[in-house]
């Protein structure tokens, strides 16, 4: 799917006729495909033919965000100056009234991150160079071990450790429980939206309470405490149930656990802060400072999450990385497939810089993304690390991208036993 807004149909310059610029926006381009999994990509195009990659996607939301840059956004960039990325960022943002939102934000930090991406093409320069240089030489992330039992989980994670890995993401089926966040259907390979409607998942929280301790107590007399160990809870738990978990886990020296309990209400935190030193992590699912302002504020939280595309782009993420700085809190940016190659580029750009690193997720794209998104960073035993290359580092193949056009899928929901909704 090609939707495009270029000079040609929106013959309306946004910028003052007095004011001399030296280069024009004179294309925007949204390009939806689904190489496996659906990506919404926007593609800046300037009057010198320079191009930029803005990653749009909002898993199971794509074509909501494909119609609000087509329709809304997208003229608004013809004429426009593509090196004033703050101003673009404040025009879109403070301009549409509306502000904040997945899919408004998602649709800024496309711009930003294309703009961003022409930027350091017209310097000659990484991203990361642009944004102050590198404070690392790579960025370690953690992979993502499951298993449909304890046992299959270890092994797992023994899998991950061969393959160079230093941080593990760990998580296991439930006893009692016919699916569960985390685990695929098969060994191994895990695909957490499915095409068609969203599926319905049973969950039962005193099972998983139950199980999760024992869990890790097996991993650690597997493989003792050289790597670090991350856990998901994937919002599931209320906060005083979040504490025992964080408790239950102490012995075993989390590296954090994630997403503990739904964070609408920034206070809850404060109930698992009271309970247990195991680190907390947060905020996948944010989309400005704003929801992150008081965990961050009173060290609530030890890492913050926010990714890239969803909360506004490398612009709107690095005030939140500063301010994170301020109190000890570190990134831990979300990196799930839900991201394209072009987020995943802004990512390790990011990363590279940001002086209050902590990880960054990796959950590898299939070959044929790779191929539709052809990318600089790559993986190299734990580490994520790029070449010294222009801009973001990423392109996308459109020829290829025509061939695999958009197929619905969601993210699953959950049910308690009774029948209730719950927090998938």
């Amino acid at each position: 799917m090609d939707l495009r807004c270029a000079s040609i149909n929106c013959h309306t310059s946004n910028t003052n006729a007095a004011e001399e610029i030296e280069m024009k926006i004179v294309d925007a381009k949204v390009i939806v495909c689904c190489p496996g999994r659906n990506f919404v990509t926007l593609k800046i195009t300037t009057d010198d033919g320079v191009t930029g990659l803005g990653d749009a996607t909002l898993n199971g939301r794509e074509l909501a965000v494909a119609s609000y840059l087509k329709d809304h956004v997208c003229p608004l960039l013809i004429g426009r100056d593509p090196q004033k990325i703050e101003d673009t960022w404040q025009y879109l943002y403070r301009g549409a009234y509306w502000r904040r939102g997945p899919v408004t934000m998602t649709a800024i930090a496309a711009i930003d991150m294309a703009l961003w991406d022409i930027k350091g093409k017209l310097a000659g320069m990484p991203v990361y160079q642009l944004l102050g240089g590198k404070s690392r030489d790579g960025v370690m992330v953690y992979g993502h071990a499951n298993g449909r039992d304890h046992e299959e989980a270890v092994d797992a994670v023994h899998q991950h450790i061969e393959e160079g890995f230093k941080a593990i993401r760990v998580q296991s089926g439930v006893p009692g429980l016919a699916k569960t966040y985390g685990v695929g259907k098969g060994k191994g390979f895990y695909e957490p939206a499915e095409k068609g409607l969203p599926p319905e998942e049973p969950w039962d929280t005193s099972l998983y309470l139950r199980h999760t301790p024992e869990l890790f107590r097996k991993v650690r007399e597997a493989v003792g405490f050289d790597y670090h160990l991350l856990h998901d809870a994937h919002h599931r738990l209320t906060p005083i149930e979040a504490g025992r978990l964080g408790k239950d886990l102490e012995p075993y020296r989390m590296f954090w656990v994630e997403d503990a309990t739904p964070a609408e209400n920034q206070e809850a935190f404060r109930l698992i802060r009271q309970h247990t030193t195991t680190p907390l992590a947060v905020g996948e699912i944010f989309n400005s400072i704003w929801d992150c302002k008081d965990l961050i504020s009173e060290q609530l939280v030890d890492y913050i999450r926010s990714t890239i595309v969803h909360a506004g782009g490398i612009t709107h993420v690095r005030r939140i990385a500063d301010f994170a700085a301020l109190y000890q809190v570190r990134t831990g940016f979300h990196g799930a497939t839900d991201l394209s190659p072009v987020c995943m580029a802004a990512a390790v750009n990011f990363g590279m810089w940001v002086p209050n690193f902590g990880i960054q997720e990796l959950m590898p794209h299939t070959p044929l993304t790779d191929e539709v998104f052809p990318h600089n960073y790559r993986y190299e035993d734990g580490y994520l690390v790029m070449d010294d290359v222009p801009g973001l580092g990423v392109d996308i193949n459109e020829e290829l991208a025509a061939k695999y056009p958009y197929e619905r899928a969601y993210l699953p929901v959950a049910r308690l036993r009774d029948g209730s909704m719950w927090n998938w």
